[in-house]
Order: C-alpha cells, then structure tokens, then sequence
C-alpha cells in the first residue's frame, strides 16, 4: 500500500501544486467492509475487505487509491457541506415565508435532494474516477484496471444497486463505460511512465 502511494502522490500535482507537501499516511484497517477513503490533508484508508474480497491487483488498488486521493485533492467534502447548508437554509426559509410544513416540506427535501443533491454527488464520483485514473496512469498503473475493478464491484454486489438517479454514485455499468473511455484517453499517460 505504501509503495503505490508513494508512486501516485507525486502525480497530485498536476491537480494541485500543495498536495505532494501534505502529511499524507496509509492505513490499512481490519475490516470486512469494502471501502476505502482520503480524509483532506492526505490520510488514507483502506480496509482489508475491499482487498481480500475482490482479490486486488495492485493497479486496481492505485485506481481506487486514487480515486480517493481525488476526493481530497478537489475538496469533495468540503462542497458536500456547503451544499448540504444552502438546502437546508433554503428549506427553512420555504418553510417561514410560505408556512409549507409536514410532508408538503418533506416533499420539498425529497425533491431537491433528488435534482440537486445526488447529481452533483455523482459528478463529484465520475470527477475522482476520472483524476484517479490519470493519476494511477501517470505513477505507471495501467489505467484499465479501473474497469476490471468496477467489473469485480458489480459483480460483488450481485447487481443489486439503486437506481442511478436515487444514488450518491453512478451506476456499475454507467462507471464502467466511462472508465474504459477515459482510461483510453490517458493511456499515453501510462506508456510515457511506464519508459
């Protein structure tokens, strides 16, 4: 884990001339659970689960990998509060300048959450998609190893997902085309550092 980290995070600066400075730290935590995450600042977590059970490569683990790191680099949590105050603030003022309460305000949140909230969380998911395959490339890990990890993810979960516009991710298959299309685009990226 650290080897990879240590090949992908002189590629943040491309994205971001800072990040190669931050205090960045791996950590592998005991888990069942298939999960992975970069918290801002550069702390990284994988836990066990989603290496053991889908069996990763380690240019699947650098996708991933990041993945995440591109979280962090574009501030994705930081945008998800921000967005998560204006809805509320413009749930309240709803509320006090119409008298809408109850389910008619229920209503309203369900709304927005589904027209505003979850598709800029899917935009925020293809971005890191995106970046974390050009970074992987760049550091020297094949870019398709993305789609051979999205693959494993779908069949993992045994096709059992949300319909795409109630979720926070893009579907399977909706992830996959995307990849293999941008893991083209940056395939050069991966010849130039594999030289």
């Amino acid at each position: 884990m650290q080897t990879i980290a240590n090949r992908l995070i002189p590629q943040t600066a491309v994205f971001r001339a800072d990040a190669p400075k931050w205090a960045w730290e791996v950590n592998v935590l005991k888990s069942d659970q298939i999960n992975a995450w970069c918290m801002p600042g550069g702390k990284i977590a994988f836990y066990t689960g989603i290496i053991d059970k889908l069996q990763l490569t380690d240019a699947e683990i650098a996708a991933i990998m990041g993945h995440e790191i591109s979280h962090a680099l574009r501030e994705h949590g930081r945008e998800r509060a921000s967005r998560a105050q204006l809805s509320q603030a413009g749930l309240t003022a709803l509320s006090l300048f119409t008298g809408v309460r109850g389910a008619t305000l229920d209503a309203a949140a369900m709304a927005l959450n589904v027209t505003v909230t979850l598709p800029n969380s899917r935009e925020h998911e293809v971005e890191a998609d995106r970046i974390g395959i050009e970074l992987a490339a760049r550091a020297g890990y094949d870019p398709y190893a993305a789609v051979t990890l999205w693959q494993k993810m779908a069949k993992q979960s045994g096709g059992q997902q949300p319909p795409q516009f109630l979720s926070t991710h893009p579907s399977h298959s909706s992830r996959i085309d995307d990849l293999q299309k941008y893991a083209q685009k940056v395939q050069p990226l991966y010849e130039q550092a594999k030289k």
